[in-house]
C-alpha cells in the first residue's frame, strides 16, 4: 500500500508546488501591470514639515529627558520594571511579522479559483493586510537595524561609564545599538497601519503603541530620544507603504492630498453590503 501511494503523494506535492508558483506569478503580474498603467502621482503630503517635527521631538527628548532617564535607570520600582518588561515584549517584530508571513504562505498555497466570491474577497483582504504589515514592520525593522549599528549609541545601561551621548559607529556590539529603538520602530509601524485603517480611532492606537514603546526606557534598554526617533521612523515606513498600496489599489484608494482612504470593499469578517 505504501509503495502504491507514493506516486499519488508525489503528484499531490507537485500540484501544490505548481499552484504556489502560479499564484506567485499571477500576483507579480497584477502588481507590475498596475504599476505600469497607474501614474506615480502620490498625494501631496508635507513630508518636510513632519520630518522637522520628528527631528524636533527627538532633539527635545534628548535635551530634556535622556540625562534624567539615565540617572533614574536603577531607581524604578521593581514591580513597575517587571510590568514594563512584560509589555515591552509586544514591541518585538515577531508578533507581527510571523503571523503575516504565515498568512502569505497560506494564501500562496490556496486554490483561489475554487473559492466563492465572498471567500475570495475575504482571502484577498487578509492577504493584502498581511502584506501591508509585513512591508511596514519588516522594512522599517531592516532600516532601524542598519541605522542603530551605523550610529552606535551606547545604551543607558552604560550611562555612568560613557555618558548620555557616546557613539561607536559600526562597532556591531549590542551595547552600542541604542539609537533608534527597534521596539519603538515596530510600534510606530503598527500605529501607522492602525492610523491608515482606522483614522477616526487614531488616538487609541497612539496611546497603546506609545505606551509600549516607552517601556524601553523603563527597562533600561533605551533613552527617550531613542524611542521617539524609532517611533517616528516606523510610522513613516507604514504611511509610505500605505501610499504605494493605494497606488496599486490594494486596501486603499488614493486621494488628491492627505493619507489614502480605506476602500469600502476592505473587510476582514463580513461585507458591509451584500455581494452580488
Amino acid at each position: 500500500m505504501l509503495v502504491k501511494s507514493r506516486p499519488s503523494v508525489s503528484r499531490g506535492l507537485l500540484g501544490v508546488g505548481r499552484r504556489s508558483l502560479d499564484n506567485f506569478r499571477d500576483t507579480m503580474q497584477i502588481a507590475s501591470k498596475r504599476f505600469a498603467v497607474r501614474p506615480a502621482g502620490y498625494p501631496n503630503i508635507v513630508w518636510p514639515v513632519w520630518g522637522l517635527v520628528w527631528v524636533f521631538l527627538t532633539a527635545a527628548a534628548f535635551v530634556r529627558l535622556d540625562t534624567p532617564a539615565g540617572m533614574l535607570r536603577d531607581q524604578w520600582s521593581p514591580r513597575f520594571v517587571h510590568l514594563a518588561d512584560f509589555f515591552t515584549q509586544f514591541g518585538l517584530g515577531g508578533w507581527y511579522l510571523i503571523p503575516s508571513a504565515l498568512l502569505l504562505v497560506a494564501a500562496n498555497l490556496t486554490d483561489w479559483r475554487s473559492l466563492s466570491r465572498r471567500s475570495l474577497m475575504l482571502a484577498y483582504n487578509w492577504t493584502c493586510l498581511a502584506f501591508l504589515v509585513l512591508s511596514a514592520v519588516g522594512l522599517s525593522g531592516l532600516a532601524v537595524n542598519v541605522l542603530k549599528y551605523a550610529i552606535g549609541r551606547a545604551r543607558p545601561l552604560y550611562f555612568h561609564d560613557f555618558g548620555v551621548l557616546s557613539l561607536h559607529p559600526f562597532a556591531f556590539d549590542a551595547r552600542f545599538a541604542g539609537f533608534p529603538s527597534g521596539h519603538a520602530t515596530t510600534m510606530g509601524a503598527v500605529f501607522g497601519v492602525a492610523l491608515l485603517l482606522f483614522p477616526r480611532r487614531w488616538y487609541i492606537a497612539l496611546a497603546i503603541t506609545a505606551c509600549i514603546a516607552s517601556t524601553r526606557v523603563f527597562v533600561g534598554a533605551h533613552y527617550p530620544s531613542d524611542t521617539v526617533a524609532g517611533f517616528g521612523l516606523g510610522c513613516a515606513f507604514a504611511l509610505a507603504s500605505g501610499l504605494v498600496f493605494a497606488r496599486l489599489g490594494f486596501i486603499f484608494r488614493p486621494t488628491g492630498s492627505g493619507l489614502p482612504v480605506r476602500k469600502e470593499t476592505f473587510w476582514l469578517i463580513g461585507p458591509t453590503r451584500k455581494i452580488a
